[in-house]
């Protein structure tokens, strides 16, 4: 049975990171096709728009995307192209996951194995109801957190718990201070996880949750909370592992999913061969968990971490000599 998805390569390092994923896909023959779609700067020359109405018409009618970098050039069209895509398609959870692998230069070369949910539709990220006044000296911003927003997030976040076989979940928070916003968010977490009583819960406020990420991070092993203190906290957890070019991201609704590599375009090594296709490759084995895959999103897990072992195809980024292409026939030699 066959699955389109749509493909957007992106800018910069997007294209060379895309087409070595796709290579790899294609070593694995799961019946995928592709239908691609221009964003960002790509976009911008072609059509004259960031972000166009076919592009969006594809992502309805896939209802699942694989996504390279994007750049929104600064004073035109949408604060970021990746919030209007996720706002555009209610892709109301990230789901980043951050895990130990070898020959990274890690702090951390095991024992980290974290997956952080972060709603992604509301909260200060958002950047709502944003003003400031006449002489430039008072700059104020609306936080919107809702009951409906919070439940479907921890809700997804014990669903993912449960299916995956995690035995815990933090809860990221600071209603100690932020008493309506982070307070209802709480509240609600609070009433979620009663439901699931074999899924340890613990609470934890988000400067204490850093602290203790970097202290000992193996205490954690899913963590859910609100748009922007996941913004930071996932990346906080790549740290740990290796940087964002191992750090892949899901962005998942109702209707429709975009996987991705979290990292930027690189414009200074674009076109140079030179970039680390892991965090795509990895966006893409969750992409496969999503169709309904796991035996095969494992599988391409398992070969990153064989090449990452063999140390015999790394970019230059993790040690190596490699380039983008031979890291990815490295891979796919392993599947």
């Amino acid at each position: 049975m066959t699955q389109t998805i749509t493909v957007i390569r992106g800018d910069g390092i997007g294209p060379e990171i895309m087409d070595a994923t796709l290579h790899v896909l294609d070593t694995m023959q799961l019946g995928l096709k592709y239908e691609y779609a221009d964003a960002g700067l790509a976009a911008m020359e072609k059509h004259g728009e960031l972000l166009p109405a076919a592009t969006l018409e594809s992502i309805r009618r896939n209802a699942i995307a694989l996504k390279s970098p994007l750049t929104t050039p600064v004073g035109e069209g949408f604060s970021s192209i990746n919030v209007a895509l996720r706002r555009h398609f209610d892709l109301y959870a990230n789901v980043r996951p951050a895990k130990s692998f070898p020959n990274t230069k890690s702090r951390f070369p095991s024992g980290v194995d974290i997956v952080t949910v972060r709603e992604n539709t509301e909260g200060a990220y958002i950047g709502e109801g944003q003003s400031i006044t006449e002489d430039g000296e008072t700059a104020t911003l609306m936080q919107k957190v809702t009951r409906k927003g919070s439940e479907r997030i921890v809700r997804y976040a014990f669903d993912l718990a449960r299916r995956t076989g995690r035995k815990k979940i933090t809860v990221v928070h600071k209603a100690n201070i932020l008493k309506t916003t982070s307070g209802l968010f709480l509240k609600v977490a609070r009433e979620v996880a009663a439901q699931y009583p074999e899924i340890e819960c613990n609470e934890m406020i988000v400067d204490n949750t850093c602290m203790q990420l970097v202290i000992r991070p193996e205490q954690f092993d899913v963590i859910v909370t609100t748009n922007l203190f996941g913004d930071i906290i996932s990346d906080l957890c790549a740290g740990l592992v290796g940087g964002l070019g191992l750090a892949p991201g899901a962005n998942i609704g109702v209707d429709a999913a975009i996987f991705e590599a979290v990292h930027g375009t690189a414009p200074d090594i674009a076109g140079k061969g030179l970039a680390n296709p892991c965090a795509l490759v990895l966006g893409a084995a969750q992409m496969l968990d999503h169709l309904g895959k796991p035996d095969q999103a494992q599988r391409l897990r398992d070969a990153v971490i064989a090449t990452l072992e063999a140390k015999d195809a790394l970019t230059p980024d993790l040690g190596g000599e490699g380039d983008t292409m031979s890291f990815a026939r490295a891979i796919a030699s392993r599947l």
